[in-house]
Protein backbone atom coordinates (compact mmCIF):
# COMPACT_ATOMS: atom_id res chain seq x y z
CA UNK A 1 0.00 0.00 0.00
CA UNK A 2 1.11 3.52 -0.39
CA UNK A 3 0.71 6.73 1.46
CA UNK A 4 1.24 9.57 3.02
CA UNK A 5 2.48 10.62 7.11
CA UNK A 6 -0.74 12.53 8.26
CA UNK A 7 0.92 13.04 11.79
CA UNK A 8 3.53 11.40 13.49
CA UNK A 9 5.28 12.34 17.67
CA UNK A 10 8.57 11.23 17.66
CA UNK A 11 8.65 11.08 21.01
CA UNK A 12 5.81 8.20 21.72
CA UNK A 13 6.07 7.09 17.82
CA UNK A 14 2.80 7.11 17.69
CA UNK A 15 1.16 8.72 13.86
CA UNK A 16 -1.33 8.28 11.33
CA UNK A 17 -0.80 7.33 7.61
CA UNK A 18 -3.62 8.19 4.71
CA UNK A 19 -3.65 5.59 2.08
CA UNK A 20 -3.76 6.83 -1.32
CA UNK A 21 -5.66 4.29 -2.87
CA UNK A 22 -9.21 4.70 -0.14
CA UNK A 23 -8.47 7.99 1.47
CA UNK A 24 -8.37 5.91 4.56
CA UNK A 25 -6.59 6.89 7.79
CA UNK A 26 -4.33 3.76 9.58
CA UNK A 27 -2.28 3.99 12.53
CA UNK A 28 1.24 3.14 13.06
CA UNK A 29 1.68 -0.31 14.98
CA UNK A 30 4.07 -0.30 17.24
CA UNK A 31 7.74 -0.92 15.99
CA UNK A 32 6.52 -0.10 12.65
CA UNK A 33 9.68 1.57 11.82
CA UNK A 34 11.53 -1.06 12.76
CA UNK A 35 14.22 -2.21 10.43
CA UNK A 36 13.51 0.89 8.07
CA UNK A 37 15.65 3.18 7.22
CA UNK A 38 13.55 5.73 8.80
CA UNK A 39 14.24 6.92 12.46
CA UNK A 40 11.02 9.49 12.37
CA UNK A 41 8.81 10.45 10.00
CA UNK A 42 7.48 14.23 8.95
CA UNK A 43 3.81 14.96 8.07
CA UNK A 44 3.35 14.66 3.84
CA UNK A 45 5.90 12.04 3.50
CA UNK A 46 4.98 9.52 0.91
CA UNK A 47 5.50 5.72 1.99
CA UNK A 48 5.00 2.24 1.22
CA UNK A 49 3.77 0.05 3.72
CA UNK A 50 1.69 -2.79 5.03
CA UNK A 51 -0.85 -3.66 7.27
CA UNK A 52 -1.01 -5.79 10.50
CA UNK A 53 -3.71 -8.35 11.62
CA UNK A 54 -4.64 -5.66 13.85
CA UNK A 55 -5.59 -3.05 10.60
CA UNK A 56 -2.54 -0.75 11.62
CA UNK A 57 0.29 0.64 9.06
CA UNK A 58 3.56 -1.47 9.29
CA UNK A 59 6.80 -1.85 7.84
CA UNK A 60 7.27 0.78 6.47
CA UNK A 61 9.75 2.08 3.95
CA UNK A 62 10.86 4.67 1.29
CA UNK A 63 9.18 4.16 -1.87
CA UNK A 64 11.43 4.69 -5.84
CA UNK A 65 9.57 6.47 -8.33
CA UNK A 66 8.31 3.13 -9.83
CA UNK A 67 6.71 1.98 -6.54
CA UNK A 68 4.78 5.01 -5.71
CA UNK A 69 3.21 4.54 -9.91
CA UNK A 70 5.21 8.22 -10.31
CA UNK A 71 3.92 8.81 -14.19
CA UNK A 72 7.44 8.89 -15.96
CA UNK A 73 9.19 6.25 -13.65
CA UNK A 74 10.42 3.04 -15.77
Amino acid sequence: MQGVVKAYDPTSGQGVVMCDTDMADYELAPGALAGSIFRMLRQGQRVVFQLDDAGRATTLRLGSEVDMGTPGAE
